[in-house]
């Protein structure tokens, strides 16, 4: 191979001035402004500014206050995204894949985004390509997966042209960038939505539905219910009446509290140097029930060492070295047991190479071919019949690599007269907390499948080592059976073919599995694609990073269990404050369609429902969603929420209309029947708070008693600013009455609709 100097300095300062620089056309994080105008320009802040102006028009100033609470709301939901996106943007900077490239003969390291146009890249296997290229020298096996769809690698030699978002499987080559920026082949015919994963969010959907039906609903129903209120009152009357039913019925703190709580994940998860890549991923995480490893890198270090040599048929140990040397310089360190042999045997030497294969997954073995004599290094199962091999049964449990040769040409296949060496046992230190880690699983009632390449023999010995119980392995090399039968009755797979990987995973998905599934290498690519949620190490290669939906920055395993826990914090206390939202619009909504045609005025005014909606829902959701949570999510987020909130709304519908035929048999005023809505719906709304609740902790307990004196005060020393009346002996009688018919209505509805959810398919 002739020198390669590439691009000198000066060349690369040109080229950057002329803007031929490979900058970023895929931003991972929204902009500031764009967060301010995502969280501020939405369409229930539009309906509530409409209806703000509608109040302020009719001069029912003390009406506003609602208002006050939404652009309270917005602004907390504002900054922790702007936290949240800074904690990102910072992280993706350490975690930028890097590139190198030669430059004015000198080898050097840079972020992608500052390659330039013409810039002579050097590739290796687990390099995912970040620009479109043009080989110079060298050869290489290449996945195109992300781009095609096509899972079998593909040879790419002398003039070939890689693409960017592909990545090199094995060997190593040198590459001239042809394109940059928004030219690559990627961006021109926007690939990147072939292998972005679609997100299948619970949360998401739901809120989405919620949105949608109420966009649907609130129009029409806000101008039958106005023109129903104008034929029992005079027009500032029917218009804050009117007001005060549709801001029931919007949840728009909904969606800004869940966009709130999934920002301080992120931001609590950067504290264990742990990158997430896909927001929604955090929901993922928190219903995961089988957790898919790779043994290197998660049970072990990954710090592989040559530690023995077992001469095989008599071969002298000086023949052995020399072999490991002349192989291990001229072949590249691209898979972790090589770069272990480079470490103990390199040599330098002025072979004559004439033909090189390199390791892949797929085969289990790498070659090289010498004038005469050829070597090859792999799994003793897939090079030859290892059961010829005595003195491979005494080193079973140990990574076993072996070394053989033969006089013929490799041809890009195993030679047929291979003579084995030598036995290299490669070794890797358990790591001193996957104990720990493995049992906080099992708590967890998480399933562990461990995946790898190695003798499922070995892998076993090593999962007994870290306590993992019930252990039953297969070798998939040489079973005939389907991997869906194969997944429940395993945890230990060996002999593990990249695509067998992704099967596993599609079969465990296929099952009813939320899946999970760590990995570092080009090998897992395929399976971290496809798996619920993905993890990388930081330290893994260049392709599996940006596949996965969480990078571990240090790559440390040992973070996982905090992951988790983050992840069933987050969703767990989303979806307990999800209930308090979807009550609040459920009975609003009821309500607004039932005075619609009551003939009746409506029973609230906005500034009453604000001090509802904060005692109930306001304070409680934002404080409960942030308190620590480790519960293991059961069933559906719908069904969860409509459990415990569409009783609630219920037993309020019924409280209401329940005081609107009061008048028939006590004699009562507008105002003591408003006063009576107001106490009756907040009462009821804290028997809902209380069921959310239980057991109390001490933040539980505290934050439920300080709101009950909170409302209490309200009810009574601000009974002027909320539009009430004073309590007397006849409506706290009235009051107790009703009271303890909403806790049997409560208890009932309670009863039937969880009868109801048991007997519907959801």
């Amino acid at each position: 191979m002739e020198k390669i100097n590439g691009l000198s300095e000066e060349e690369v300062l040109r080229l950057e001035e002329k803007g031929l620089v490979n900058y970023r056309s895929d931003v991972k994080t929204k902009s500031i402004w764009q967060i301010i105008a995502g969280n501020f320009f939405t369409l229930f802040n539009f309906l509530n500014l409409g209806l703000a102006l509608a109040v302020f028009f009719v001069r029912s100033y003390k009406n506003l206050l609602f208002l006050g609470v939404v652009i309270c709301n917005t602004l907390i939901s504002t900054v922790q995204e702007i936290r949240s996106k800074i904690t990102i943007d910072k992280l993706s900077l350490l975690n930028e894949n890097k590139a190198w490239v030669v430059r004015g003969g000198i080898t050097k390291q840079i972020n992608m985004h500052e390659i330039v146009l013409g810039d002579v890249l050097k590739l290796n296997a687990g390099s995912q390509i970040p620009t479109d290229s043009r080989i110079l020298f060298g050869e290489v096996l290449v996945n195109e997966s992300l781009l095609t769809g096509e899972e079998e690698s593909v040879s790419k030699r002398k003039s070939d042209t890689l693409y960017s978002g592909s990545f090199i499987v094995s060997g190593s080559c040198y590459a001239e960038a042809i394109h940059v920026g928004n030219d690559n082949y990627t961006s021109q015919i926007s690939m990147e939505a072939k292998y972005i994963k679609k997100i299948n969010s619970e949360i998401m959907n739901f809120i989405n539905k919620i949105i949608k039906y109420i966009s649907i609903a609130i129009i029409p129903i806000g101008i039958l219910l106005f023109l129903n209120q104008m034929s029992e009152s005079v027009l500032p009357d029917a218009v804050v009446s009117t007001v005060a039913a549709l801001i029931g019925m919007i949840p728009e703190g909904l969606v800004l509290l869940t966009s709130t709580v999934l920002a301080i994940s992120v931001i609590r998860l950067a504290d264990y140097k742990v990158l997430v890549q896909e927001l929604f991923c955090i929901e993922t995480l928190a219903r995961v029930d089988t957790l898919c490893l790779d043994k290197t890198g998660t049970i072990t270090e990954g710090n592989m060492e040559v530690s023995k040599l077992i001469p095989l048929n008599g071969t002298a140990m000086s023949d052995i070295t020399d072999a490991l040397g002349l192989i291990s310089y001229h072949m590249e360190n691209d898979n972790q047991t090589m770069e272990a042999i480079s470490k103990k045997y390199s040599r330098k030497n002025d072979y004559e190479v004439l033909e090189i294969m390199p390791f892949s997954s797929k085969n289990k073995w790498s070659g090289i071919s010498f004038k005469g004599v050829s070597y090859v290094i792999g799994a003793p199962d897939v090079i030859c019949n290892s059961n010829n091999i005595k003195e491979l049964q005494d080193y079973i449990e140990n990574r076993v690599v072996l070394l053989a040769k033969s006089d013929r040409k490799l041809n890009k296949e195993l030679p047929t007269n291979l003579q084995p060496m030598a036995l290299i046992v490669i070794s890797d230190k358990i790591r001193k907390d996957a104990k720990i880690i493995l049992d906080y699983f099992k708590e967890e009632k998480v399933d562990i499948k461990l995946i790898s390449g190695d003798n499922p023999r070995t892998v076993a010995y090593i999962a007994e080592k870290v306590g993992l119980e019930n252990i039953k392995y297969v070798d998939l090399s040489k079973t005939k059976s389907s991997i869906v039968d194969l997944v429940d009755d395993y945890n230990i797979f060996g002999r593990v073919k990249p695509n067998q990987k992704k099967e596993i995973i599609l079969a465990l998905k296929a099952k009813g599995h939320t899946v999970a599934m760590t990995g570092d290498g080009v090998n897992d690519v395929l399976a971290l694609k496809e798996a619920d949620c993905s993890i990388a190490m930081n330290s893994g290669s260049d392709a599996a990073r940006n596949v996965s939906q969480l990078v571990l920055l240090d790559s440390n395993f040992s973070s996982m269990p905090k992951v988790v826990a983050e992840g069933r914090r987050s969703i767990n206390n989303i979806q307990r404050s999800s209930t308090l939202f979807l009550c609040k619009t459920t009975y609003a909504t009821m309500l607004a369609i039932i005075f619609m045609f009551l003939g009746r005025p409506y029973p609230f005014i906005p500034i009453q429902l604000t001090l509802t909606s904060v005692v109930t829902i306001g304070i409680p959701s934002f404080v409960l969603a942030l308190e620590p949570n480790n519960e293991r999510i059961n069933g559906k987020i719908l069904v969860n929420v409509l459990k415990k909130s569409f009783p609630t709304a219920l037993t309020i519908t019924f409280n209401i209309l329940l005081i609107m035929l009061l008048p028939v048999f006590v004699k009562l005023s507008l105002d003591e029947v408003s006063t009576l809505c107001v106490i009756m719906t907040g009462l009821t709304g804290f028997m809902l708070l209380y069921r959310i609740s239980v057991p109390f902790n001490k933040i539980r307990g505290v934050l439920f008693f300080t709101l009950l004196t909170l409302f209490l005060i309200g009810i009574t020393f601000m009974r002027k600013l909320f539009s009430l009346v004073i309590l007397t002996p006849k409506l706290l009688i009235i009051v107790s009455i009703l009271f303890l018919i909403a806790i049997l209505v409560f208890n009932f509805f309670t009863k039937l609709f969880y009868i109801i959810s048991k007997k519907i398919r959801w």
